[in-house]
């Protein structure tokens, strides 16, 4: 049984992708979408748990980097997307 101590518990902030500066790394949460979004994003390597890295967050197309793959993704999709 694992003790429920406030040290013991790690609590990290979960925000939308559009919110991470280029070059900073993170792990996806969760998608705020519907099944389509969902199934679209998991098309493309975008499951919770992935660990994906922002290569452009300024003007044009958001840029992501999943395994060995860069992505461009809408504002609007990077928005949706929540990590930790």
């Amino acid at each position: 049984m694992m003790a429920n101590h406030p040290e013991s518990i790690l609590q990290e902030e979960i925000i939308p992708l559009s919110l991470v500066e280029t070059g900073r790394s993170v792990r996806l949460a969760f998608i705020n979408g519907g099944r389509e979004l969902r199934s679209r994003l998991a098309d493309m390597g975008l499951v919770p748990g992935m660990e994906l890295r922002v290569i452009r967050n300024t003007g044009g197309p958001f840029i992501i980097a999943v395994k060995n793959s860069r992505l461009a993704l809408g504002r609007g999709m990077a928005q949706k997307i929540l990590v930790r």
